[in-house]
């Protein structure tokens, strides 16, 4: 089973938010994919996460390290349809990538965005979303 997760779910799996054993159980055997976006997705949340004092300076490294073992098929997406997207349902371009990248590789999206999940629904993509606790 292909899946396609957003930065919510893998930040909530690396930084052990509540979600994380649920999440997990979800995905465990499933083929990860995600747009090559969420690559840097991860990295302006992790600064966004310093920027609040939700980490040290020093602990991104360990988010990393684990973020790099997780097995995820990075896919280029359309900006042209990702843009149509976003500016047919009014969405950030990030979320849009998502859509369009679960919408192409014909799988099912993962999130714990309500917004994003709403957005992914109304374009036809299949949603399994797990409340934030």
């Amino acid at each position: 089973m292909n899946l396609v997760v957003d930065t919510s779910v893998l930040l909530a799996v690396l930084t052990s938010e509540p979600e994380r054993a649920r999440l997990v159980q979800l995905t465990q055997g499933a083929d990860l994919i995600a747009p090559a976006s969420v690559h840097w997705e991860i990295g302006n949340a992790l600064s966004a996460m310093i920027k609040r004092n939700r980490l040290t300076v020093s602990q991104p490294a360990l988010v990393l390290n684990n973020y790099e073992r997780i097995p995820i098929r990075f896919v280029e997406v359309s900006l042209v349809e990702s843009l149509k997207l976003a500016a047919d349902q009014k969405l950030y371009a990030y979320d849009a990538y998502l859509i369009v990248c679960a919408r192409d590789q014909k799988c099912g999206l993962v999130s714990l965005d309500t917004t994003l999940a709403r957005a992914a629904l109304a374009a036809g993509v299949t949603v399994i979303e797990v409340p934030k606790q």
